[in-house]
C-alpha cells in the first residue's frame, strides 16, 4: 500500500473546503484531479472516505478516523520541512548534568549579543553523548572523550574537581581534600556521563562505588552522609543545594570540557561556539 502526501493534503482539503471545486481551488488543481486523488485513495485504503452529493461531501465514520490521522502526518511533515530550514537559525547544545558552569550565564548573554540571527537552546539530556547521539541537539558539552568516531571535538577549558560532602561531614570543616581522605569512603558515580571511577586512585586504595543516575538522586544520597561524590566544579555552580558543600580535590587532575559534533555534518555554527568558550575558560 503507497500512501502519498498529495493525497492526503487533497483529503484533507475537500474536507476543510466542503466541496471538490473549493477544495481545486485551494491545491491549485482541476476539479478532475482532485476526484482522481481522492478516488486513487479511497482504492488504496479499500475503503469509502467521502459521501457525495449535489449539495455536500461528508466525510464516513471511517473518512473522519482516516482525516484526523492525515492531520497529524500532514503536521509532522510541515514540522520536519521548518526544522530542516530553520536548523541553522536555532542553535541546541545538549549537556548531561551540568552546561559551563559559572560561564553559562555569561555564554548565553554573549551569544544573543554576538549571534542574534541564531537562536540558542540549552538541553539537558544524561547520556554519553549529552544527546548527540540521539539527536537531540547539534551540539555537546561533554567531559569525558567520546571514544565513538562518529564524533569530533574540541577541548574548550578545564575544570578543577571537586568533592561533594554533606554538609556535617568531618571533611567539610576542611578547605580541601585529598584523595586518600576519600579511599574508605562509598563514592557515586555515574558511568554513563561521570567524569569519575575509582581508577583515579591507586590500586590498592581505591573506594568502594555505589552507582547513580541521575544528579538529583546523587545529591539527595550525599546529603545524607552516607555518600561521597567528585565532579567538575560546574556542578558547584549549577547545582548548589543545601545540606551539601564542595570542597577542591587538590591531587586530582582537572577535568577537560570539550565541544563536541557530528564529524560528517558540524553545525556551522560550531567554530564560533568553540571561540566563545574558550575566551571564557580561559584564566584571567
Amino acid at each position: 500500500m503507497d500512501i502519498e502526501l498529495r493525497q492526503l493534503r487533497c483529503l484533507v482539503a475537500i474536507v476543510d473546503e466542503g466541496s471538490f471545486t473549493d477544495a481545486a481551488v485551494a491545491l491549485g488543481v482541476s476539479q478532475a484531479a482532485v476526484s482522481r486523488t481522492l478516488a486513487s485513495l479511497e482504492r488504496a485504503l479499500g475503503v469509502r472516505l467521502l459521501l457525495r452529493t449535489s449539495r455536500e461531501v461528508t466525510p464516513t465514520g471511517t473518512g473522519l478516523r482516516v482525516v484526523a490521522h492525515a492531520r497529524r502526518v500532514l503536521g509532522e511533515v510541515d514540522g520536519l520541512l521548518r526544522e530542516a530550514a530553520s536548523g541553522h537559525r536555532r542553535l541546541r547544545i545538549g549537556y548531561a548534568w551540568s552546561a559551563v558552569g559559572r560561564h553559562t550565564l555569561a555564554f548565553q548573554r554573549r551569544w544573543a549579543q554576538t549571534v542574534p540571527e541564531t537562536e540558542l537552546q540549552l538541553i539537558r539530556v544524561n547520556s554519553a553523548t549529552a544527546g548527540l547521539a540521539e539527536g537531540v541537539c547539534d551540539l555537546a558539552v561533554v567531559r569525558r572523550p567520546l571514544d565513538d568516531r562518529r564524533f569530533d571535538s574540541a577541548i574548550v577549558g578545564l575544570e578543577r574537581r571537586l568533592c561533594a560532602l554533606a554538609a556535617d561531614d568531618p571533611l567539610a570543616s576542611r578547605r580541601s581534600v585529598r584523595l586518600a581522605d576519600l579511599s574508605g569512603r562509598t563514592l557515586l558515580v555515574d558511568r554513563r556521563t561521570g567524569t569519575t571511577t575509582a581508577e583515579l586512585w591507586p590500586s590498592g586504595s581505591r573506594p568502594a562505588t555505589e552507582e547513580s543516575h541521575d544528579i538529583d538522586d546523587w545529591l539527595i544520597m550525599i546529603s545524607t552522609g552516607r555518600r561521597v561524590g567528585i565532579t567538575a566544579e560546574s556542578t558547584a555552580h549549577q547545582y548548589p543545594r543545601p545540606g551539601v558543600v564542595y570542597r577542591p580535590v587538590r591531587d586530582a587532575e582537572p577535568i577537560a570540557v570539550r565541544l563536541a559534533w557530528w564529524r560528517d555534518d558540524p553545525h556551522p555554527a560550531a567554530p564560533a561556539v568553540i571561540e566563545l568558550l574558550t575566551a571564557l575558560y580561559r584564566p584571567e
